[in-house]
């Protein structure tokens, strides 16, 4: 099982690829298979057929996965992206932001 920097509702953007500099919320995390599903970002077309009275048919946009190592958490304090540093709060592990030193969790 790998671990995740970034976790579900975090602030993050994306640093490489076709999406490169949008920012949005994380919307699920998959940290077996090291990827994330971002708001806004890899937007894949899926082709519907309407299976139900009242089901819209047609050409669904949706988001896809792209790997966790493309994006970078951005810090609700500082506003900046950053990488996450790990410290002891009491008993607590919490993540800190790298520019601000302020806590993340």
């Amino acid at each position: 099982m790998n671990s995740l920097n970034v976790k579900k509702d975090d602030m993050v953007v994306v640093i490489s690829g076709k999406d490169k500099g949008k920012k949005g919320k994380i919307l699920a995390a998959f940290p077996s298979k090291g990827r994330v599903m971002v708001q806004g970002a890899n937007m894949v077309v899926r082709h519907r057929k309407p299976r139900k009275q009242g089901q819209p048919g047609g050409r669904i946009e949706h988001e896809g996965t792209i790997d966790a190592s493309k994006v970078m958490l951005v810090c609700p304090k500082c506003g900046k992206a950053t990488r996450a540093a790990h410290a002891f709060v009491g008993e607590k592990k919490v993540r800190v932001c790298k520019k601000c030193g302020k806590n993340i969790d």
